[in-house]
């Protein structure tokens, strides 16, 4: 049958057929996939090998892995059907001429499936105390020269980079440009901003279209704000005083004969250009009385002359070509002419338009030290970042750079740059030559002990991934010394991978006995150990961080290494409950592959490739496209109708990781993919993915079926980014085209959000209504209905807000039960409340804010019940901590109070848990205590009212 089939076909099929095999269809079920595949499975294999970039023996294995994984992980009580028994035997046995021996199961065979790889050494500045660190930066902005405040302003970005902050990070960026005092570092901190946006670039247009700035960080207007402070007056009159004294009897015209050519020129004036050629044209040289001068010798052409002598006379460079500009700049260092560099200079940056321009003209900039072309040049490559860094010239100039050209090219702000050029290269490949260079610089820039600590911990971290393990020991030992304790990872990881165990467990133990011992501390120390300190040294990470991901992932692994299948799921479940991490994703994928429970599979890859298209698993072996491809022939297909019934399924049990794999599978259905993308992003936001949830966004509208549904979207990107009044408008647009329900409830949100009046709540009512009135499904229908029942609650209007909550409820809207619970409490009826949420935590598959909620309606011992359930449900939520601590702080137990806050504050920079820990301090009058959190907590929300009194406060009682 293979005879006219090309050899790489054929093991593709050998391999998808044993795939199948492995499944134990009803031999029914085989044939039927047989027959299909003799006619279609040529097309499909050749793409998978294409794609997913394998040898054949690699795709065989990780197919055989999986088979094994089945009939090892199996249990009976797993098995809805009697299993057929798989034979080893049968599988492919020759392979590229080589014999496979029948094997076994064997631990390293489930490993390569699920495998855990050790947490990396993160390149990221993490102070141990990040409060003292916070609270530091704060005191100093009060009162540094406005000169640093930029600086300072780079430093808190980097202390919330490595908390994970993006929000933060980039207001610190924002204040650091802002702040910024010339132009390199306006420059710098612009195009930083510019490729932290990266993608928003939509917004902008939208903003456009209604005539606001989309340029906010833009190209700046160098030469505007490059100032100059050559007097040109004072030194005209200085040579003019001196000619009138001394050189009176001497011809006012003189001649410059260049290449046979005589150029006409005005003594004074030219003299007027530079002290040396006041020198020659005035002195006591020879030059002096001769009426012809030959400057043949000086690299000048005759119409470079000619332009130079107009300058001289009108202090204007015409319209000239770069080769004459380039010309006349050399010539004007040669003879010191300083307003005649600035005119050249100046008008050389104005000609740069490109990167390609910036790179023919940076050389004669850092040759010349012409810091105004130099500048311009530099914006080019960075308002291209990170595209620029493809080209090996631009980087050449970045590497190559000595300290004298970093000065032209980008003043005193070269720890700067390099932070940014470091940030982008380590984003695109951290093992790369560009990466290391750059840090290099970065390391040769630092003049503080922190920015020390910072660039030596970062080219660490690259040297070890790159296996240049000796320089890596030593940049980390000397981030240590310059205060950095985070690299004691990075030299413990060395030491171990030097075949040093026991010194690498030492290292890590002597950072563990600080006054601070934090989660990876103990997750590092867990990679050096075996057994229960292993477990131990896990436990307490997770106890310190639960958002660290690793401990987690081990624990599953060894749970179903052991055949305890619900333990490991319920293990990887804990943090996927609180944080939709990819790894942890993959992870479970690969738990339910070895179940065979492929629907659970399929949700899972279908959730990773909503997050992340281009996902590659297995250690970036396998696309996880391609992954889904395979299990989904295993899965029964669905129809459109279908889909709907599981979508409605899953929102209305609160799984949004369910639901995002249910609009993944619809997507390739011809139901509208505008709506789909829409609901998408809804459930991102939920879960609180920011990024992808605007990709989806932008994807709705580039798939808006009219153009009354395109500004819906547009609205939505718009208020999602903070732009409320904009967001209203387009509501308001797409309404004047056609009355939808989304356009009508995009309007109630936007203008409940953007306006401050009170009485607004009538119109948003009446925007509900409307929005009611029009077509659309149920799942958006619940949404306005406990909108609608939120609203009449603001407005004590509690029998209405009860009906929208009751008809909700008829249309599987599960979170309404959350409102009628409200309306039952403020209706004096705490257990009716406390029965609703009861009912919302039985429905809901991810219920922490369910528990959370519940807690305001029960006694007191229920609520420590449901806050200590919300809190190994979801450690993020920090309502438990700040309820827990209050109540100790009533029953005098002042210190737990402080100890439960700072629980939550070790892992999570949070204005409320802040806040209350300096009013606990104070209380206890802690004041240095109280001052350190009130400026920590500024640093985090600078214009929070509540936070200035008590800073101001706490401020005053400072001896």
């Amino acid at each position: 049958m293979h005879d006219s089939i090309p050899y790489v076909d054929i093991k593709i099929h050998e391999c998808k057929w044993v795939f199948l095999n492995s499944a134990c269809y009803r031999e029914s079920d085989k044939r039927y996939y047989w027959g299909f595949w003799r006619f279609s499975w040529k097309k499909k294999a050749s793409l998978l090998f294409r794609e997913t970039q394998l040898e054949i023996v690699e795709i065989w294995d990780l197919l055989n892995h999986l088979c094994m994984m089945r009939s090892i992980f199996i249990s009976d009580s797993c098995k809805e059907t009697q299993l057929h028994a798989l034979n080893p035997q049968s599988w492919l046995q020759v392979e590229r001429g080589k014999v496979y021996k029948s094997s076994s199961y064997s631990p390293s065979s489930i490993e390569s499936l699920i495998k855990v790889t050790e947490p990396p050494v993160l390149p990221f500045f993490k102070p141990v105390d990040y409060v003292e660190v916070l609270a530091q930066i704060h005191e100093e902005l009060e009162s540094c020269t406005h000169g640093k405040r930029s600086d300072l302003y780079l430093l808190q970005f980097q202390v919330f980079k490595g908390l994970g902050e993006v929000k933060l990070l980039r207001r610190s960026l924002h204040s650091a440009w802002q702040k910024a005092t010339n132009i390199h570092e306006r420059l710098v901190f612009g195009a930083w901003l510019k490729y932290e946006r990266k993608g928003e670039e939509l917004v902008a247009n939208l903003l456009a279209s209604y005539g606001k700035g989309t340029q906010e960080f833009g190209p700046v207007d160098i030469l505007a704000l490059f100032s100059y402070d050559f007097n040109v007056t004072t030194q005209n009159n200085e040579m003019v005083e001196a000619y009138d004294s001394n050189m009176a009897h001497i011809s006012n015209t003189v001649f410059f004969c260049i290449q046979g050519e005589k150029i006409a020129c005005d003594r004074q004036k030219m003299a007027a250009l530079s002290a040396p050629f006041h020198a020659m044209l005035n002195g006591c040289f020879t030059e002096s009385l001769k009426e012809d001068i030959d400057l043949s010798e000086n690299g000048i052409t005759p119409s470079s002359m000619r332009a130079i002598s107009l300058f001289s006379q009108t202090g204007r460079l015409d319209d000239l070509s770069p080769d004459v500009l380039l010309e006349i700049l050399i010539f004007a260092n040669k003879f010191f002419c300083e307003r005649l560099k600035d005119a050249c200079d100046r008008k050389l940056a104005s000609l740069v338009c490109s990167r390609q321009d910036a790179v023919a003209l940076m050389h004669y900039a850092l040759e010349e030290n012409s810091p105004i072309l130099a500048a311009s040049c530099l914006q080019a490559f960075l308002y291209e970042l990170p595209e620029c860094l493809s080209d090996e010239q631009v980087v050449k100039i970045f590497c190559n750079a000595n300290d004298r050209q970093r000065t032209i090219m980008v003043g005193h702000a070269s720890f700067l740059l390099y932070c940014l050029l470091s940030e982008v290269a380590i984003n695109s490949d951290p093992q790369s030559d560009i990466t290391a260079c750059f840090l290099e610089r970065l390391v040769d820039s630092a003049t503080t002990n922190r920015q020390k600590q910072l660039a030596l911990h970062q080219l660490g971290c690259v040297r070890l991934l790159r296996k240049e393990y000796d320089e890596a020991k030593r940049l980390f030992g000397e981030a240590i010394g310059a205060g950095h304790v985070y690299s004691v990872t990075g030299l413990a990881r060395v030491t171990f991978i030097k075949g040093d165990k026991l010194s690498a467990y030492k290292e890590i133990s002597s950072v563990i006995s600080s006054p601070v011992p934090l989660g990876w501390m103990y997750q590092e120390r867990s990679l050096y150990c075996e057994g229960d300190s292993k477990w131990e040294d896990l436990e307490r990470a997770t106890e310190l961080d639960p958002t660290l991901n690793y401990p987690y992932m081990y624990r599953a692994a060894s749970l179903m290494r052991k055949q305890d299948v619900q333990a490991a799921l319920r293990e990887i479940n804990r943090v996927l409950g609180f944080k939709l991490a990819l790894e942890c994703l993959e992870l479970r994928f690969c738990f339910y592959l070895a179940l065979e429970e492929y629907k659970a599979a399929l949700c899972d890859v279908q959730a990773i490739l909503t997050l992340s298209p281009e996902y590659r698993m297995f250690e970036g072996r396998v696309a996880a496209s391609q992954l889904r491809t395979l299990v989904r022939e295993h899965v029964e297909h669905w129809t459109t109708a279908d889909c709907w019934l599981q979508l409605y399924d899953r929102w209305s049990s609160v799984d949004d990781i369910g639901s995002l794999s249910v609009i993944y599978q619809m997507l390739e259905t011809d139901a509208p993919k505008g709506v789909l993308y829409f609901r998408q992003s809804l459930l991102l936001l939920r879960l609180n993915c920011p990024d992808a949830a605007m990709r989806s966004l932008q994807l709705a509208r580039q798939h808006a079926a009219t153009e009354h549904e395109r500004l819906v979207y547009e609205g939505w990107i718009l208020y999602d980014t903070g732009h409320c009044e904009d967001g209203l408008r387009k509501a308001e647009e797409s309404i004047r085209l056609q009355r939808s329900f989304e356009a009508f409830f995009l309007k109630a949100y936007a203008l409940a959000d953007s306006s401050p009046d009170p009485s607004c709540s009538t119109t948003v009512v009446s925007l509900l209504e409307d929005a009611l009135k029009c077509p659309s499904d149920r799942l958006r229908k619940g949404q306005a209905l406990n909108n609608l029942g939120s609203v009449y609650v603001d407005c004590r209007k509690l029998d209405l807000a009860a009906d929208c909550y009751i008809n909700a409820l008829k249309i599987r809207h599960t979170r309404a039960h959350q409102g009628l619970a409200r309306v039952h409490f403020l209706k004096n009826n705490k257990t009716a409340a406390y029965k609703e949420m009861t009912e919302l935590i039985q429905k809901a598959k991810n219920n922490a804010s369910a528990y959370e909620k519940r807690s305001e309606y029960g006694d007191r011992d229920l609520i420590n019940e449901d806050l200590k359930m919300v809190t190994q449900l979801d450690p993020l939520r920090v309502y438990p901590y700040r309820y827990r601590a209050a109540v100790l702080m009533d029953s005098r137990k002042e210190k737990e109070a402080i100890t439960e806050l700072s629980r939550a504050i070790a892992f999570k920079a949070d204005l409320h848990l802040l806040h209350l820990r300096a009013a606990f301090h104070e209380h206890i009058g802690d004041v240095s205590g109280a001052l350190r959190d009130c400026r920590a907590a500024l640093s985090v929300e600078p214009n929070h009212q509540e936070m200035l009194e008590l800073h101001s406060r706490v401020n005053s009682q400072e001896p």
